[in-house]
């Protein structure tokens, strides 16, 4: 029976072991399928429709091949076709039979730059969620889903690759070739291990393997002799003389056979078992080879986790929101070719460089420090500018333009510096992000809750009364306030941050006041100031205590004047004035404009809390002369 039970472990240890093997061999299907898109007529842009990237489950392969550098970028579809909207361009979409169709798009407008494209190469720009430039032979891996699109181009000139191909990778896991494989292995040792202990049994029921004595030749009666008398044994003699039993037959001269067996016989005997034994380790060796050969596609997923969920503040995302006008990962990358961007600017003391990433009071307070770096040589005041690490980023929700963002930058190789609180905005689909704010933000200061980069917030009407103070009269407030004091209506309206601010504000005047008091020069001349917004539209974003962060800009001027005809006002030893007029006094006076960009959060209408000052920062603008 044991024989029986071995077999049928052979026979399905080859059946399973035959099994796992053919999974991975010949019932194998392919690993990939591929649809190829066709260009009718050339065009300098090329873009695939989400349609066709979704043709098929899976992660999408896509190939163009040509010659020369060419470009590949994908993003929201409506985002891409805005940025084609002023020119031609090759639509790939599915047609029948979920087969790709190409057609020419005519432009929606005028073109950018005249003719019959504009000309525009597609690398570079800000709208694209990620973009790749290779020669020959471009390959890239996504995982787009609906709503996105790939465009397709070289340099916005010359016709866009019309090689391309798209594939998608298929399931080729097989989860049971490797458990089947392994199943075999132990039936096949099974067997073995019954086929030994068959042959074993059936040995012990033969009993044991002895030799039979050899037959005895034909004998005739002998007469045989009187045996000799025996001397009687001495005392004190132990020895006997008598045949011992395993004394040699005195006819045949042989041990008896009952006694006797063959030791060769058993050395065979034992032989023959380990031989048989050691068959089986060529196939237990194979079956582990394979087991152990086999990819993770062979064997069932069962080390996968089921995630912990994590408390995070509850965010209800408004019906119709648009989506965010940058990712975690766009935003990120935005604001580092920013800061490289500025920070060549700074050091070349390129303006027009800085205005291709800089833009409003951000933008001018730069102009006027590269005249004066460029005129005094000794000056060293520190350039606000974005931090290396981005630790907040709020993006617009919106899929129209203008569109903004607001980020929290953060030093990593200095704690010492204060983090950067900054507005970029992007004025139209061919525009890049610019900054247009960006003031430091003191330790005493504390960003408010708002809402996670993958969701966005939407952007606070001017004129909303569901804000302690509507966005559009936040920079009036506080210019009273610095101007007026305590007898501004808005006194008590800001916390202890922003009343700081317009206090040294106000020492700042005093003091100049008191210089010229200093230098008898009050009697001929007389000092203004005043503060007041700038022309800037504020930029509001909603927190998601249903308050806001509000950004806007305004210029504190100062002018002084004589107040005689014979009175004139001299530089003296001012030499940002000298430098940035040319003049060393005027009959007339000096203007002196400072811009103070400043970040508010501000509260819900009937909140108790008060409007806090966030971060701030003050450029010297302009030294101008009276005329």
């Amino acid at each position: 029976m044991r024989f029986v039970w071995a077999v049928v472990a052979f026979v399905l240890a080859t059946v399973l072991i035959g099994a796992g093997i053919a999974q991975r061999t010949i019932f194998m299907g392919p690993s990939e399928q591929s649809m190829e898109l066709s260009v009718d007529e050339p065009q300098p842009y090329v873009l695939v429709d989400a349609e066709v990237l979704g043709a098929h489950p899976g992660l999408q392969t896509l190939l163009v091949r040509g010659e020369g550098e060419m470009f590949v970028a994908y993003g929201r579809t409506d985002d891409v076709k805005a940025w084609l909207s002023d020119t031609s361009y090759t639509d790939v979409a599915l047609g029948k039979g979920d087969k790709p169709k190409s057609s020419t798009v005519a432009a929606q407008q005028p073109p950018a730059a005249g003719g019959e494209t504009s000309g525009r190469n597609p690398a570079g720009s800000d709208l694209w969620l990620d973009s790749f430039t290779d020669e020959e032979l471009l390959v890239t891996k996504m995982q787009l889903t609906p709503g996105h699109s790939v465009l397709i181009a070289r340099d916005g000139v010359e016709p866009a690759p019309d090689d391309i191909l798209v594939k998608w990778g298929l399931d080729t896991r097989t989860p049971l070739a490797g458990p089947l494989m392994v199943a075999g292995g132990a039936l096949l040792l099974a067997g073995l291990v019954l086929y030994i202990l068959a042959i074993r049994h059936q040995r012990r029921g033969r009993g044991p393997l002895r030799k039979g004595p050899a037959p005895l030749p034909e004998t005739e009666p002998i007469e045989m002799p009187a045996a000799p008398k025996r001397k009687a044994i001495e005392a004190g003699h132990g020895a006997s003389d008598a045949p011992g039993p395993d004394a040699p037959d005195s006819v045949t001269g042989e041990q008896p056979a009952t006694d006797r067996q063959d030791p060769e016989a058993g050395r065979t005997q034992r032989s023959a078992l380990r031989r048989r034994a050691w068959l089986g380790l060529p196939a237990l060796a194979l079956t582990a080879v394979l087991a152990t050969g086999c990819s993770p596609e062979s064997w069932p997923d069962l080390g996968a986790e089921t995630p912990t969920p994590t408390p995070t503040p509850t965010v209800v995302t408004p019906e119709d929101q648009k989506p965010p006008v940058v990712t975690e990962k766009q935003g990120h990358r935005i604001i580092a070719q920013i800061e490289e961007t500025v920070a060549k600017a700074d050091t070349d003391l390129d303006i027009d460089l800085a205005e291709t990433r800089l833009a409003g009071a951000a933008l001018e307070g730069r102009r006027t420090e590269y005249v004066l770096r460029g005129k005094i040589t000794d000056r060293d005041t520190n350039l606000t500018a974005p931090r290396e690490k981005v630790t907040i980023l709020l993006p617009e929700a919106a899929d129209g333009w203008p569109r903004s963002v607001l980020a929290l930058t953060v030093s990593e190789k200095d704690d010492t510096v204060p983090p950067v609180l900054l507005t970029m905005t992007q004025d139209d689909p061919w525009s890049n992000y610019r900054i247009s704010e960006m003031a430091d933000m003191p330790a005493s200061s504390e960003f408010p809750d708002v809402a996670p980069e993958w969701l966005g917030t939407t952007r606070v009407p001017q004129d909303s009364p569901f804000l302690a103070l509507p966005p559009e009269q936040v920079a009036t407030a506080f210019s009273d306030f610095v101007d007026s004091g305590d007898k501004s209506e808005y006194a008590g309206r800001f916390d202890e941050t922003a009343v700081k601010l317009a206090q040294s504000i106000r020492d700042s005047r005093a003091a100049v006041v008191k210089g010229l008091k200093d230098k008898k020069a009050d009697k001929t001349s007389k000092v203004a100031f005043d503060m007041k917004p700038t022309d800037e539209t504020p930029l509001s974003l909603a927190t998601l205590g249903s308050g806001a962060v509000v950004s806007v800009s305004v210029d504190d001027i100062e002018t002084i004047t004589p107040t005689t005809k014979e009175a004139v006002i001299r530089v003296g030893d001012n030499p940002e004035a000298s430098a940035l007029t040319g003049v060393k006094e005027s009959a007339k006076g000096f203007t002196t404009t400072y811009s103070i960009q400043l970040f508010f959060s501000v509260p819900a209408q009937g909140s108790n809390e008060q409007i806090r000052l966030l971060a701030y920062h003050q450029d010297l603008l302009s030294v101008k002369v009276i005329k």
